[in-house]
């Protein structure tokens, strides 16, 4: 492939172009694709539908890579003796002819040819017609001709096989298949209106008038759903009224119990979306504060960023500082809450993130283990006697959750599990005063939340 050669401009303004060079990136680079969207929608010069087009193909091609890969090994011998960029040209034109139903499936041949030639020769053009024709013709390879049934499943729901097992041991195999079959569903737009200002039925009302229709999250009482439009392109959003937050992020808040004059450690605050959520819940006449920590200077701009927007600046003071020096830097019995929303593999988020399935590894998981209970070590003695630690992540394995949990209470028995606040309606994800929510329990984000009160 010749980088320096000029590509004819309507290959270079092709959502497809767009997609195969960001899927490029992310493979070759580890970068993720979240990041990269709008880079490459303004690089290529792409109009707000064919943006919507090219986004749409890379997460449906990330997300499914794996049985994309396994249902071309029919058709190439072996990937690994063809370019890169050429692998991903069939990869993204496999997932539109297969699950892009508002595509035509000689359109997805055709463009990715014209693409083929302009980026490599008319010889490579011909391989990635022929390989594409015979794969219309012929479908792509079946997964039933997998004998090993954990093999099949990872191949079938695009989640590596290490992975598959986890979740088959903490879930079993069925639950793990709806999982993995929810994660292909697109996600969903939500916010947390500000209940104090506006209700859910006001909200919904005003961004209808700018052509946003939303409905009410059976998650969270202080959440909406974009049924259709850009939630944080409306006046409310600019206003502060709302802020994006995932629906089960939302129920951190409320399990903590806030009084108006708590003060409030937030060990783990960046971006900020639980910050100001445990802030409308504080009153600085009457002394409540929140102590907002991050170990990024870009990450507090954020947080001030979320603070000043929605209006709670007065109740947030953000430090520079890794959680894991809490005990070295406040005094005992400093906070009546504690919030460790904790580093974690973020599996919780794989609709939204799906390359994170492909670059985590077992022992990554028992590292970011070693993290949490390193900063609830930390925060151990800093909350009052009768003040809750909330522990939470947006993750899904029972090691950085339940076992860490476990792992605590041994070593502090003066500590307690007690309900969490708010689960009422989350109640089929709730079980021994843990709140373990999986992707496909309600289309949201995986979350974990367990609140643990310090005894006399």
């Amino acid at each position: 492939m010749n980088k320096n050669r000029k590509l004819p401009r309507k290959v270079y303004e092709s959502p497809r172009l767009a997609a195969l060079e960001l899927l490029t990136q992310v493979s070759e680079q580890d970068a993720y694709s979240n990041l990269l969207v709008k880079e490459y929608i303004s690089k290529h010069r792409l109009s707000e539908k064919d943006g919507r087009l090219m986004t749409e193909i890379v997460y449906g091609t990330i997300s499914r890579k794996m049985t994309l890969e396994y249902g071309l090994t029919d058709f190439v011998e072996d990937t690994s003796k063809i370019e890169n960029w050429v692998k991903y040209l069939l990869l993204l034109s496999m997932y539109q002819m297969e699950y892009l139903d508002m595509v035509p499936v000689y359109s997805a041949i055709d463009e990715a040819v014209e693409i083929a030639k302009a980026k490599g020769n008319p010889g490579i053009g011909r391989y990635v017609n022929g390989v594409l024709r015979n794969i219309q013709r012929k479908g792509p390879r079946p997964t039933d001709e997998i004998k090993n049934k954990l093999k099949r499943l990872s191949t079938e729901i695009s989640i590596p096989k290490w992975l598959t097992k986890k979740l088959v041991d903490d879930i079993g195999y069925d639950e793990t298949k709806e999982l993995g079959e929810s994660l292909l569903l697109p996600s969903k737009a939500s916010a947390r209106v500000d209940t104090n200002q506006l209700s859910r039925e006001e909200a919904i009302e005003q961004l209808e008038d700018e052509g946003i229709f939303a409905e009410k999250s059976v998650v969270s009482p202080y959440g909406i759903v974009a049924k259709k439009g850009f939630l944080a392109g409306s006046s409310l959003f600019k206003k502060g009224l709302i802020t994006v937050q995932d629906e089960s992020s939302m129920l951190v808040a409320p399990s903590m119990q806030i009084e108006k004059n708590h003060h409030i450690l937030d060990a783990c605050a960046a971006p900020g979306g639980k910050t100001v959520h445990m802030a409308s819940f504080l009153d600085s006449e009457e002394g409540g504060k929140i102590t907002a920590l991050d170990i990024y200077d870009h990450k507090i701009n954020l947080i001030n960023e979320n603070a000043e927007r929605l209006g709670v600046s007065s109740v947030i003071e953000t430090r520079k500082m890794d959680a894991r020096e809490v005990a070295t830097t406040f005094e005992d019995e400093t906070f009546d809450r504690v919030l460790v929303d904790a580093p974690c593999s973020g599996l919780g988020l794989l609709r939204r993130k799906p390359d994170i399935k492909y670059s985590k590894r077992t022992e990554d998981i028992l590292e970011l283990q070693q993290i949490q209970l390193e900063i609830l070590e930390s925060v151990v003695t800093k909350v009052k006697v009768w003040g809750i630690i909330t522990y939470s992540t947006c993750t899904i394995t029972s090691e950085e959750n339940k076992e860490v949990i476990d792992q605590f209470l041994e070593k502090h028995p003066n500590f307690e599990k007690i309900d969490v606040i708010g689960s009422e309606s989350v109640s089929k994800s709730y079980q021994d005063n843990m709140l373990q929510i999986y992707p496909h329990h309600y289309q949201t984000d995986g979350f974990f939340i367990c609140c643990l009160k310090r005894k006399a």
